[in-house]
């Protein structure tokens, strides 16, 4: 599933179901689809995300081999971390609380 998040100061936002879930509800949504903050609770929603992204491990485990010594591009772990994945949300938030504008997101 993908997930769009809209508001009218900034580009529309797509990505992983799975991922925009987790900032959901590191926003402190419930994570349903679709659903939005209105404009007076972008800004303590986006504080809240930056918050708990901070807390967040980095450690993606990138460029670690799941095979034992398999060179296997197929077998190689490569996770994106939360935090870099928040980046155009916490972009788009940031245009949405400077504007006064309400945040949605929908599949």
């Amino acid at each position: 599933m993908l997930v769009t998040f809209k508001t009218t100061a900034y580009a529309d936002i797509t990505m992983f179901g799975d991922a925009a879930e987790a900032l959901l509800k590191l926003m402190g949504q419930s994570g349903n689809v679709p659903g939005a903050i209105m404009a007076d609770d972008v800004a303590p929603a986006m504080e809240k995300l930056k918050s708990a992204l901070a807390d967040q491990p980095t450690d993606t485990g990138e460029g670690t081999d799941a095979n034992n010594g398999s060179n296997d591009e197929d077998d190689r772990t490569s996770r994106v971390a939360l935090a870099t994945r928040a980046v155009p949300l916490l972009e788009l938030l940031e245009a949405a609380a400077a504007s006064g504008a309400n945040v949605m997101w929908d599949t």
